[in-house]
C-alpha cells in the first residue's frame, strides 16, 4: 500500500467492457522526506488507477498495486494493476502531522 497524489485524469473513450464506467486517474506516489523527516515528497513515478471512491486531482490516496488492487469485491474481474483505495486526512509520523488534508484545502482556497 502507498500513499499517492492524484496529479490528473485519463480519459480513454474506448475500452474493454469491463472498465467501461470506471475512471482512471494518474496518481504519483509520495514518500517521506528522508533528510528531515517532516514531509511527504514525490517519488518521482506515476502510475494509472482506477478510482473506486471518488477521488479527484490534488488529493493525497492510498493505492494498491498487483494482485492487491483486484482483492475488492469491486475490482475482482477487473483488468487492472492500480487502484485507489482510500483517500488520506492525515498522515502522521513519529507523533508529527507530515501531510492534513485540512491543510491543504485550506490552501488551496487561499490562492
Amino acid at each position: 500500500m502507498f500513499v499517492a497524489k492524484v496529479t490528473g485524469t485519463v480519459v480513454a473513450t474506448q475500452k474493454v467492457d469491463s472498465m467501461k464506467g470506471h475512471k482512471l486517474l494518474v496518481v504519483e506516489p509520495y514518500r517521506l522526506d528522508s533528510t528531515h523527516r517532516d514531509k511527504l515528497v514525490t517519488t518521482g513515478r506515476t502510475f494509472v488507477a482506477v478510482d473506486m471512491l471518488g477521488a479527484g486531482v490534488g488529493d493525497m490516496v492510498l493505492i494498491v498495486q498487483g494482485s492487491s488492487a483486484r482483492f475488492t469485491p469491486e475490482t475482482n474481474k477487473l483488468p487492472i494493476d492500480t487502484v485507489i483505495i482510500g483517500i488520506v486526512d492525515q498522515v502522521n509520523i513519529e507523533k508529527q502531522s507530515v501531510y492534513s488534508r485540512k491543510d491543504e484545502q485550506s490552501v488551496n482556497y487561499a490562492n
